[in-house]
């Protein structure tokens, strides 16, 4: 299953749901959060419509593929592609069927999370990540092919496609890179990576942005994947650190846990970080999609004093 957003020619009738009733059971459930609805993440509001019909002109628009965290789904990164399409991007987040607690299809049949109980180790870690590149590939396939399975897909140009992902999602964004040459810059948002870049190197633009917590260089495991990998990336390349943010920060979870009083852990609110993440990742995509000049990746910015520019080659960050 996947979702798509994009620029509108005008607001639609329906308003897009979050998720369905039984999603929002499974993931509350599973999150061991209790005394909330079941239905609270299945009622919560979005900015998008169904019905909307797509704008801009023919190959007029980049596309960025969004990639969730493993057991999570697709909706977890709906505030972010909400801001890429407002942006001008046609975005496409994928739920990677039996990796997530429920995937709703159209049909209503649920699928449910066969990964979560299988015991993990790197290996199994980049087996899933080589997995969702896949499913990636096939999605580019579909949206791009001779015979788009998407009515707007005439408007996306197939020279400008990127992907981010959260989590395994992010580390996964190495792997579809290189496995597939169409997508042409990438991003790791707090992603443990796995899958060794070979010797010849990866050319692309990439992305680190995480947690200073586990990502700070020279300072755990977590940090020394981001640090093999960055040396075998030759192209441009940045990596950001949010200072107080947690795992779930980058993402929905960190705004919704907020509002229904959940305590992750983080010493920076869901929203702020939220600002956080949807300004940088556009800034990314926006200077290797769209060429525009983006000097919030070249320095820190007074106006973002949480992200830290990090140097691995001198394990310093600014």
């Amino acid at each position: 299953m996947a979702t798509l957003w994009y620029p509108a020619e005008s607001p639609g009738r329906k308003r897009a749901s979050y998720m369905t009733p039984k999603e929002s059971e499974l993931l509350l459930k599973s999150g061991g959060i209790t005394g909330v609805p079941a239905d609270t993440l299945s009622r919560t509001r979005t900015n998008a419509f169904t019905d909307a019909g797509p704008a801009g002109r023919r190959r007029g628009l980049p596309l960025v593929v969004l990639s969730p965290g493993h057991t999570k789904p697709r909706s977890e990164l709906t505030a972010l592609a909400e801001d890429l399409a407002s942006r001008g991007y046609v975005v496409a987040a994928i739920d990677h069927t039996y990796e997530n607690v429920a995937t709703t299809f159209p049909d209503g049949r649920v699928a449910t999370c066969v990964t979560c109980g299988i015991e993990k180790d790197p290996a199994w870690w980049g087996k899933l990540a080589k997995s969702r590149a896949a499913d990636v590939s096939f999605v580019l396939d579909r949206l791009t092919g001779a015979r788009p399975r998407w009515k707007g897909a005439r408007l996306i140009d197939p020279s400008r496609i990127a992907m981010a992902g959260h989590s395994v999602g992010g580390a996964s964004t190495i792997a579809a890179m290189l496995g597939d040459s169409r997508i042409r810059a990438g991003a790791d948002v707090d992603g443990t990576t796995e899958v060794r870049i070979p010797a010849r190197g990866l050319a692309r633009p990439f992305l680190f942005l995480g947690r200073s917590a586990a990502y700070t260089p020279g300072g755990g495991d977590a940090a020394a994947t981001w640090e093999r990998d960055w040396k075998q990336l030759t192209g441009w390349k940045r990596w950001l650190l949010v200072t107080g943010a947690e795992h779930t920060s980058f993402t929905d979870l960190g705004v919704l846990a907020d509002q229904l009083g959940i305590d992750t852990g983080a010493g920076i609110p869901g929203a702020r970080a939220m600002d956080i993440t949807r300004r940088y990742v556009a800034a990314f995509f926006d200077l290797h999609l769209r060429k525009r000049s983006q000097p919030l990746l070249d320095k820190p910015s007074p106006r973002y004093p949480e992200v830290e520019h990090c140097s691995p080659e001198t394990k310093t960050c600014r």
